[in-house]
């Protein structure tokens, strides 16, 4: 009732649903769009500073890593004193982070711009902090269909931005490429004002709510629902990250043009708006377990498919196909269980955390496809490892309780 309100209340009436619905997705455009780019970089900044594939997986690695353990006290912040300062400084650090990356000339340098700024910036800005500001702000009937416009949004940057950067390094260069990223970026500012969500204050939390930092996360992790969760997006992080990263140049190693490498990534993010928006619908209507279960299972069986059968640019769509269809379609059942699980008091903060696990995975999809590559000049045995993770997720979320956790009627705040 309370998120109702502060959308409605006077000197807010411009911040309807549809309003904070349309600003969040191009947040999660402009921050999310660049960033699965990433991987159409390796190949002209290696070429030009003579760097192995690893240099630039290990920045990338970092990137995963530091946005996961940034996430969790980001949104501590944000649900402590509101998104909006949250996001804008988010913002800032992505901007600077592709600024740096431009001007990069040595490994270590790299690593501060595409890894520590850019990670510390998307954990701050990502797609991450607008779906938990939609579970604040949404009525119940609009909660569903936001988490999974959010999370679309994010994968139509990913469309827009693959054909977008690959055209831009070719015609103007990379270094160019990223001063224009860094600009878009400051759009994300503005747009951050209809997100605004309300410093918490004790008096407006439910006394079944009311817990601190300590306890909320002292009781998401003793609940085993949630650390299977938490278990199964490790998977999730994997994956992603090392298509991400390492798909444009398998592709090339595979015979293919760079252009295919792009339009892959684009189609990812294409069919990812239909599973993502599908995924919003479903879960309100089908188990939220069972649809993650279905969606590694079905990863799984799409990577064994491609890199068995022989490659065209035919199977490799149809890779980006089914990829997109289960892309980020984990986000939004992963979002809603836990608010099902926790309500929504402390919601960015214990996302956040399960994001963490999943960028942990990502971190090691990213470093490990570089190393794996130079040491055997092959990414067979990570394509294996990411089948194998597959079905150790698809298998994990099935016990998962999909109810309330038990509290007693009042916590100290």
């Amino acid at each position: 009732m309370a998120a109702i309100e502060s959308i409605s209340r006077p000197g807010l009436g411009w911040r309807t649903p549809l309003v904070i619905v349309i600003c969040g997705s191009l947040i999660g455009m402009l921050t999310f769009g660049p960033r699965s780019s990433v991987g159409f970089f390796m190949q002209p900044m290696s070429q030009q500073f003579t760097w192995g594939r690893d240099v630039f997986a290990l920045a990338f690695a970092v990137q995963n890593l530091l946005w996961g353990i940034g996430q969790p006290f980001a949104g501590a912040i944000a649900d402590k004193f509101g998104a909006v300062r949250v996001i804008c400084v988010g913002a800032l650090l992505y901007a600077l982070g592709l600024l740096a990356m431009r001007y990069s000339s040595t490994p270590l340098e790299l690593n501060l711009g595409a890894g520590l700024l850019i990670g510390f910036g998307l954990s701050g800005c990502s797609f991450n902090l607008v779906l938990s500001a939609f579970g604040k702000l949404m009525p119940p009937e609009w909660r569903g269909i936001a988490l999974g416009a959010g999370t679309a949004a994010g994968s139509f940057g990913q469309f827009v931005f693959a054909p977008f950067t690959v055209a831009m390094i070719d015609s103007a260069g990379w270094q160019s490429t990223l001063m224009v990223f860094a600009m878009l970026m400051l759009l994300v500012i503005p747009l951050s004002l209809a997100l605004a969500t309300p410093p918490a204050a004790a008096a407006d939390v439910p006394v079944a709510q009311r817990q601190s930092f300590r306890q909320a996360l002292a009781e998401a992790f003793g609940h085993r629902s949630y650390v299977l969760l938490v278990l199964g997006f490790f998977t999730c992080g994997f994956q992603l990250a090392f298509i991400t990263m390492h798909l444009p140049a398998y592709l090339v190693d595979r015979g293919m043009p760079a252009s295919t490498g792009g339009w892959v990534i684009a189609v990812i993010g294409l069919f990812n708006i239909v599973g993502s928006l599908s995924v919003g619908y479903a879960q309100s209507r089908f188990p939220k377990r069972y649809i993650l279960s279905f969606i590694y299972f079905t990863r799984a069986l799409a990577t064994v498919a491609f890199i068995l059968l022989p490659m065209t640019t035919f199977s490799a769509i149809a890779f980006g196909v089914i990829s997109g269809l289960t892309w980020l379609s984990t986000v939004p059942p992963t979002s809603s269980l836990v608010s099902i699980m926790f309500g929504t008091r402390w919601l960015a903060t214990l996302y956040g955390f399960a994001f963490f696990s999943h960028q942990v995975g990502g971190f090691l999809g990213a470093l490990l496809g570089g190393i794996v590559y130079e040491k055997f000049g092959s990414y067979t045995p990570v394509w294996w490892l990411s089948v194998l993770f597959g079905v150790l997720s698809a298998l994990i979320n099935l016990p998962i309780v999909e109810a309330p956790v038990a509290r007693p009627l009042a916590q100290p705040a």
